[in-house]
């Protein structure tokens, strides 16, 4: 301030000058800030109102998908699944996410050039530069992530789940034949040495674990299948293991017909588990074990309750360590080899340990691990899995998944001494497995009393833990 003549204050032309670039600087942060929460605006209020009215037009029919979208995942989450799963649309999606991630960050620049920032003070300029470049580089990089995540998505799509066969639930549930294969030097083809159905029920997600040991022999196949033509009496190759029908069907691959999604050897296997349980398999998925280990690093790895000392190694190789008892969480080589490994415990507890992994990545992998971790998870899949379900129907898988993981799930082995994998009684079998069906649903199980039930621990596992809501047998007392 300077005092003139009359006596009168009035203000000098730098603080005039100070005054103006406050004005221009607020209304430079303005504008940006109305092209970060509303892209076109600041085009409307002071620059191009043609490119600002397209801009506002794209930026609300945005909104009104979101709206649109929000209501059907109220009304129906499959329905929202069902899109995340739709190939064309992805592929669409994604190139409306670069499209816009290079337009919004066009606005932000023209915000900033809109705020004239050459006439603002030198530390305003500095800090306007660097407001815009880092929304530039954040609205970029949550767009690109998310064009990122869908070209993954579509990826995954594209290379695992390529059948167009479509099979609906059989008498409520849909039954996945889950195959862990095991091949390696020494071994006749890949081996299924890990087999459990899982069935699902279609409405309430709440499923049943049931593990086929590897050993059973004479297993039996339906009535005019290629098997059963070959061994109308059971299984009697080799060992006559169930393991190995998969080895003798891939070494005789011209009987069976040809298929895009199932190889001669799933087929034989799948017609003699349907035999064994009784159950309608609606389809497969088979994870190459020696590979599994990079799923489990990709999502982290997995925390479980380590009941017993357990090999690393020794199969086929020496012993190169331990896993230690207790609540651990696993890498993947340990995971792998806490799976498969057989040293100084038998196949029955394996079977068990497998089961005890498949559930406790179901309830550990969250959203957002799987969100940060797609590429890995997406390049481990695409490796590993082979399977027939096809992609127009994860909408409704995704959907029975989220309920299952909110509840328990049941389990039962076919193991001594209720099963005798020498000479099985594949009705008892199949009783055992009606039995904790029921169980699971909380129905009175029947023939819980048999006499050819020996000890039915599985069954009265399921039966106990079913008196409170939400419960069955606890597959963490295996783990």
């Amino acid at each position: 301030m300077r005092q003139l003549r009359t006596g009168v204050f009035t203000p000098s032309s730098i603080d005039m000058t100070r005054a103006s670039q406050q004005v221009k600087f607020r209304r430079a942060l303005t504008l940006i800030a109305f092209t970060l929460v509303m892209p076109g605006s600041a085009q409307v209020l002071m620059g191009d109102r043609r490119v600002g009215r397209i801009a506002l037009r794209v930026w609300l029919s945005f909104l009104a998908i979101g709206v649109v979208l929000g209501l059907v995942a109220l009304i129906s989450r499959t329905a929202i699944f069902w899109l995340a799963a739709n190939g064309p649309l992805l592929l669409v999606g994604r190139w409306i996410l670069i499209a816009a991630a290079i337009g919004w960050v066009a606005l932000i620049l023209d915000a900033w050039r809109l705020g004239a920032p050459l006439q603002l003070a030198r530390k305003q300029r500095l800090w306007m530069t660097g407001l815009n470049s880092a929304l530039c580089l954040g609205v970029a990089s949550v767009m690109f992530f998310a064009a990122h995540l869908v070209s993954v998505q579509s990826g995954v799509l594209d290379t695992v789940f390529v059948s167009n066969t479509m099979s609906g639930p059989k008498a409520g549930r849909y039954n996945v034949l889950l195959l862990g294969g095991d091949s390696g030097k020494g071994r006749d083809g890949l081996r299924p040495d890990s087999l459990t159905v899982a069935s699902i029920d279609a409405e309430t997600g709440r499923s049943v674990l049931i593990g086929l040991p590897r050993n059973l022999q004479d297993v039996p196949f339906p009535e005019g299948s290629v098997m059963a033509k070959h061994f109308p009496k059971g299984f009697t190759w080799g060992e006559g293991e169930l393991n190995a029908v998969n080895t003798w069907a891939e070494n005789n691959k011209d009987l069976f017909p040809k298929s895009e999604t199932r190889s001669a050897g799933v087929q034989a296997t799948i017609s003699a588990v349907e035999a064994i349980t009784d159950l309608d398999i609606n389809y497969y998925a088979m994870v190459n074990l020696k590979g599994f280990s990079s799923l489990v690093d990709a999502v982290g790895g997995v925390t479980l309750n380590v009941k017993e000392k357990t090999a690393i190694g020794g199969i086929g190789s020496p012993v190169r360590g331990y896993i230690p008892e207790g609540k651990h969480k696993l890498n993947g080589e340990q995971t792998l080899w806490y799976a498969r490994s057989r040293v100084a415990n038998d196949d029955f507890s394996r079977m068990g340990r497998q089961k005890c992994i498949m559930s406790a990545m179901l309830h550990q992998l969250s959203p957002q691990k799987v969100l940060f971790n797609a590429q890995a998870i997406a390049d481990a899949g695409s490796n590993l899995v082979m399977t027939d379900i096809p992609a127009q129907q994860l909408g409704s898988f995704m959907d029975l998944a989220l309920k299952a993981r909110a509840q328990k799930i049941s389990t039962v082995s076919l193991v001594p001494p209720v099963v005798y994998t020498g000479n099985p009684d594949y009705e008892q079998v199949r009783r055992l497995i009606r039995n904790a069906f029921d169980a699971s649903e909380g129905k009175p199980v029947g023939g819980i009393l048999d006499a050819t039930l020996s000890i039915p621990q599985p069954v009265a596992e399921a039966k106990k833990d079913t008196k409170s809501s939400n419960q069955s047998d606890d597959v963490e007392k295996t783990c």
